[in-house]
């Protein structure tokens, strides 16, 4: 299948934003898994707050966790489907928390333009088309010596990882896109899955684009070789050239 892209995929979402909490909630350590990634920016919990963007920030669950991370942080959260954002703006926020409606690829035109102390990014990257030249507006945002985490499904390579995310999408994600009217968005997402880099080769993307002290951790139980969080640092001075 020909996967959503661009204005076609942010249709998708704004369409399915109505019922999309319902259904991450139904899954197994969503929230607990996107929490777990939070905390791994390593942002301080106390004192002085840090400015976070949240890249794909969707309807708010990202935001969510990363307020439990780091409670006194500054968060502008970032996505394409105005749908999904609505659902997000909806929600009881601190006034800390802002929502800016663009393209990630084109959020600097939206005037999110940093620098911030970390970027979060979660199930996002094999949802654009060029996954580079997002990495790169994010090394450009964050300040010298930021934080990068990335939460996303980047299987382990095994078969044994394709054959259970499969198989978990037909039983049940497939069918509930398709009793709410949200078929093609669900085939995209399980789609999307398969054909986006492994975690060994997502990983090295993130180092070719500019940052360093990359590492990829897995999230515990049946998601393990399937959800892993990537964090990386954006380094304090450039590389030297020889």
């Amino acid at each position: 299948m020909v996967l959503l892209r661009d204005t076609e995929l942010a249709e998708a979402f704004d369409h399915a934003s109505g019922t999309y909490d319902r259904m991450t909630s139904a899954s197994p350590g969503y929230h607990r898994h996107l929490r777990r990634s939070a905390r791994r920016l390593a942002l301080p919990s106390r004192g002085a707050g840090r400015t976070v963007l949240d890249l794909g920030c969707g309807t708010g669950a990202s935001t969510a966790a990363l307020l439990r991370a780091a409670p006194f942080a500054s968060v502008t959260g970032v996505d394409a489907s105005g749908g999904m954002l609505a659902r997000a703006r909806s929600k009881p926020w601190p006034g800390r928390v802002t929502f800016v409606h663009s393209p990630v690829e084109d959020m600097a035109r939206a005037g999110v333009t940093g620098p911030y102390d970390a970027v979060f990014a979660a199930y996002l990257f094999r949802n654009v088309a060029d996954p580079d030249a997002v990495l790169g507006r994010a090394r450009e945002v964050l300040r010298p010596g930021g934080r990068l985490a990335v939460h996303e499904y980047a299987l382990s390579g095994r078969a044994v990882d394709r054959v259970l995310w499969s198989a978990v999408m037909g039983a049940v994600v497939l069918p509930w896109g398709r009793s709410h009217g949200d078929g093609a968005l669900y085939r995209h997402l399980w789609r999307s899955v398969l054909d986006f880099d492994t975690a060994s080769a997502f990983a090295a993307r993130i180092r070719r684009a500019g940052f360093t002290d990359v590492r990829v951790l897995p999230q515990p139980g049946w998601q393990t070789g399937i959800t892993h969080t990537f964090v990386a640092t954006r380094p304090s001075t450039p590389p030297s050239r020889r």
